[in-house]
């Protein structure tokens, strides 16, 4: 199996395992009226995202490989930290839309690594969480509007 492959799935992996736990600190952290819909959303969002792990460490069992450990994690997600000022929901908005651009960017890779591989059902799983996380994208740029708007 693809070496190639084998890295990108354990990126993505590690990837929605850290949007977890961001979405689920910000979810808590995130005060006053405007912040309620982001909250909501990031909640809902949390289970999609567990499910995309779980998916991809499945998928990297099947292949004879496994899923990172805490060990092995790094986190990259600088701009999806927890505000400072816990009303400050334009930061979480612009840090989600970021997170989903990389995820985006990594699903891509993914996918042309898998068809290179001549692996069709990695490309297909990556092809179905790349349609989530470009929704995702969507929703939260939808928010950024809203608020650059008042």
């Amino acid at each position: 199996m693809s070496e190639e492959v084998i890295g990108l799935l354990r990126t993505a992996y590690s990837d929605e395992i850290e949007t977890v736990m961001n979405y689920q600190t910000n979810a808590i952290v995130l005060d006053g009226v405007r912040a309620e819909e982001i909250k909501e959303s990031l909640q809902t969002d949390i289970q999609e995202e567990l499910t995309h792990a779980e998916q991809l460490g499945n998928r990297l069992k099947q292949l004879d490989a496994r899923p990172p450990g805490s060990a092995e994690f790094t986190a990259n997600q600088d701009s999806l930290q927890p505000p400072e000022d816990s009303t400050d929901v334009l930061s979480v908005i612009d840090g989600v839309i970021d997170a989903e651009e990389d995820a985006i960017a990594t699903y891509r890779d993914l996918i042309d690594a898998a068809e290179e591989a001549n692996d069709p059902v990695t490309e297909d799983l990556a092809v179905t969480i790349l349609s989530d996380e470009e929704a995702h994208r969507t929703e939260f740029k939808g928010y950024r509007k809203e608020y650059k708007r008042e």
